[in-house]
């Protein structure tokens, strides 16, 4: 059996994600990452509500650490290597550490420097994002575009996430009612559309002063759903990453055509699975959250 671990984005967070796995030795790498950024990060994971959650800065930073002690300890107790990796938006970088592409270190730093900037951007352009349920992908982007809003997130079939200020988002409520539902999506920026365009300034020098390495196994890119190896190419894919779509529908249609019959997914909560069942219900799903889902 082929398999591909897959690591989700925000939205996926959880209060008190981290508190189950508090006893597990890879729980260690969040002592190393308030150590890195000498702030409290730990705290988010055990202790912050969702509210503190929801801000950029917060939900990002956490979520990678978490990830990274859930993959670790997956890999710790299995003894399993994917033939592929992929994470949706911020799970991207979680997936280039497990692939070897970038130390935990550096992809820490990286995340850093992401959230803040986001943050800023955000703060600077509010907006948010809905998910689309229901409807074709060219009729929901249409009507985005006649709102003012952008397609952010191609997720599955009947799933499409749509970003915009809050006003460009009610103009695509109303335009949609009676087409497909629209709900407001618990996440605190406009991610993945043009909102996010001064964080690419602040994230590209970050990203080019850093050494990445060749990936094994290959990243399967969010911004152009194709499998990467290469270490040279990952500076312009994560800095077109702030403001291009997420690709996940194809990724997933990708993973399967590189023969993957399995997607194990590792995070705070699971909703790639729910995607992929909808993408392609002939792959295997499972899902990692807690200690208890490892074996022995």
């Amino acid at each position: 059996m082929s398999v591909a671990w897959v690591f989700p984005g925000q939205g996926s967070q959880r209060p008190g994600m981290a508190q189950a796995w508090r006893d597990h030795p890879k729980f260690a790498r969040w002592a190393e990452a308030d150590a890195l950024l000498r702030t409290d990060l730990t705290r988010l994971g055990l202790e912050a509500d969702a509210e503190e959650l929801r801000e950029p800065a917060a939900c990002q930073r956490a979520l990678f650490v978490h990830e990274v002690v859930l993959a670790e300890a997956w890999q710790e107790a299995t003894g399993q290597r994917p033939a592929l990796v992929a994470g949706h938006s911020l799970g991207e970088y979680v997936a280039l550490v497990v692939a070897g592409a970038v130390s935990f270190a550096d992809a820490l730093a990286l995340v850093d420097v992401r959230a803040r900037a986001t943050e800023e951007a955000a703060a600077a352009r509010p907006g948010g994002m809905v998910a689309v349920l229901g409807g074709e992908l060219a009729t929901i982007r249409a009507a985005a575009q006649d709102a003012g809003a952008h397609v952010a997130n191609d997720n599955a079939p009947g799933q499409v996430v749509v970003a915009g200020s809050r006003e460009a988002l009610a103009a695509l409520r109303e335009a949609l009612e009676g087409h497909a539902k629209v709900r407001a999506l618990d996440v605190g920026a406009a991610y993945h559309s043009p909102h996010m365009e001064p964080a690419v300034g602040a994230l590209r020098p970050a990203l080019d002063a850093t050494t990445f390495a060749p990936a094994d196994p290959p990243v399967v890119a969010n911004v152009d759903a194709e499998p990467h190896a290469d270490p040279e190419g990952w500076p312009d894919r994560l800095a077109r990453q702030v403001t291009a779509p997420v690709r996940w529908r194809e990724t997933v249609e990708r993973l399967a055509a590189e023969g993957v019959d399995e997607l194990v997914e590792l995070g705070a909560s699971t909703p790639l699975s729910g995607m992929s069942k909808r993408i392609r219900p002939d792959l295997g799903r499972t899902g990692i959250t807690a200690p208890q889902d490892l074996p022995g």
